[in-house]
């Protein structure tokens, strides 16, 4: 990144923002990339601790916290941002997805240049690190402020200081195991994981949980799979008792769960969509081996920063709405239901911007909001292909380094010069990321609509999440040879 100055004299002079914030950037903790290969044994080991670190903090409380007379603002987003409430992991993966979120923006906006050097990459690395942490600090604050957990003047400056000192370091454990596990000693990355784990709990949780509520038509589980059996053995009407089982209300019901079923077979079917570019080796004589394009060629990450926009645009909302609630402009960007009154539920938004991005919840809410439904799709659609097209250019996917590293290995494509294949890569890269972040935005609305447990964008996540150590664990079985070569 350069700033210019300009004078009236015209003279300039550039300082680059990558380097200002290196002394900042080299008090932060880092973990050093791996000397050796890691066997995958040792990986999958790290990986798991990793998971059982993340589990654990989920359910350590908070110390000091007090009762707050409002619900949850976040109740809905948590599945998405591995958060659990009044833990440790209250702001989960947040932070760092916000910290990916504003660099991307620098960079998309030139405001942050990032040269091919490994200096220049360790500098942007940093910096995202250091934003990941600043966003922890201001979503604790913020946290704390809004009366998550009382209201700061009853629990005092030194609790709501210990509150969000849990916090920072909480987020802190998140954004190390994050690196620890993508630096190469684990399998994927701590986001994914941690989402798709999230994820994963609630769908199950939803299917076979043993809870018992009491309804107005008697006692029932709350688990769909566990109630269906309930209501067959206890109801005299078995046809009735089939249909509560598929379509009651309030409760997880059997047409969520084959919703959810039928959105996991729909993603999947749609992982093997890609385009094969013809490449072959400039110095052996072999026939061409395609170089596949997947439509999903950014995973999850393009509706990972759709979910933390929205979210931190709920949080500053819910924030000022508190304080500032007779405000037009605070009214504009989003006015929230009333829980002043009665037992507090989560609130929700019902009028201004947050509102018209607020995720539909079946295909008659289409009918009964218009403007609310087609704001919401186009925004979704035209975000996730933005944040796709933007990912590949900072993660290293662009045309540009993976023509570099196919000429590294002096591949090209057969009966075409080596100059002609960053081209062909930019043809194809960017219209097959574009489009395949928009079919993600689609399939994450179908999901809502059709009710997945765990919400569209839930699902959409785990699915990809799963696909992807799935093709990691096939592609290490290929070097290893075989299976049990390669675990033990």
């Amino acid at each position: 990144m350069c700033y210019i100055f300009t004078s009236p004299s015209s003279l300039c002079f550039t300082v680059k923002f990558l380097e200002v914030i290196k002394p900042f950037c080299a008090v932060l903790p880092e973990v050093q990339k791996p000397a050796r290969k890691v066997h995958f044994r040792e990986r999958l080991l790290w990986t798991a601790i990793a998971l059982v670190v993340f589990l654990v903090c989920s359910q350590i409380p908070l110390f000091g916290i007090g009762s707050s007379k409002s619900g949850d603002p976040f109740e809905k987003m948590r599945v998405l941002l591995a958060s659990n409430r009044e833990t440790l992991m209250e702001l989960g993966i947040s932070p760092i997805v916000t910290s990916g979120l504003i660099m991307q923006f620098l960079t998309g906006a030139k405001i942050i240049e990032v040269g091919d050097s490994t200096k220049d990459r360790s500098l942007f690395n940093g910096a995202q690190k250091l934003f990941g942490m600043i966003m922890t600090t201001v979503q604790a604050v913020l946290y704390v402020l809004i009366g998550m957990y009382g209201e700061p003047s009853e629990l005092g400056a030194g609790i709501c200081l210990l509150i969000i000192l849990q916090l920072v370091v909480a987020g802190l454990i998140v954004l190390l195991w994050d690196e620890v596990l993508q630096k190469g000693y684990g399998l994927g990355s701590g986001i994914s994981l941690f989402i798709a784990t999230n994820i994963c709990e609630t769908i199950v949780w939803n299917a076979l949980s043993p809870l018992k509520y009491n309804t107005i038509r008697g006692p029932e589980f709350e688990g769909s799979i566990i109630a269906t059996f309930h209501l067959l053995t206890t109801r005299t009407d078995k046809i009735r008792a089939l249909r509560e089982a598929f379509y009651r209300r309030n409760l997880p019901n059997l047409s969520n769960l084959m919703a959810t079923v039928l959105i996991f077979t729909v993603i999947i079917y749609f992982q093997g969509f890609k385009v094969d570019l013809p490449i072959k080796s400039g110095r052996h004589r072999e026939q061409a081996r395609p170089y596949p394009i997947k439509l999903f060629y950014t995973s999850n990450m393009p509706i990972i920063f759709q979910s933390a926009l929205v979210s931190n645009l709920y949080a500053i909302s819910q924030m000022l709405s508190t304080r500032y609630s007779d405000n037009i402009l605070v009214s504009l960007l989003g006015t929230w239901s009333d829980t002043s009154s009665g037992e507090p539920v989560s609130p929700h938004p019902v009028g201004g911007l947050c509102y018209y991005l607020s995720p539909l919840d079946s295909f008659h809410s289409i009918l009964e909001e218009p403007v609310h439904a087609f704001i919401y799709i186009v925004f979704t659609l035209l975000s996730c292909g933005f944040f796709s097209r933007m990912w590949i250019k900072f993660s290293g996917e662009n045309a540009e380094e993976v023509a570099k590293k196919l000429k590294d290995q002096n591949m090209m494509r057969p009966g075409h010069r080596h100059n002609s294949l960053e081209k062909t890569l930019n043809k194809y890269i960017l219209q097959v990321a574009v489009l395949g972040g928009i079919c993600i935005g689609a399939l994450s609305i179908m999901a809502d609509l059709f009710g997945a447990i765990g919400s569209g964008t839930g699902v959409l996540l785990a699915v990809t999440t799963i696909y992807q150590y799935y093709e990691i664990f096939v592609e290490e079985q290929k070097e290893a040879g075989s299976t049990r070569a390669l675990l033990f």
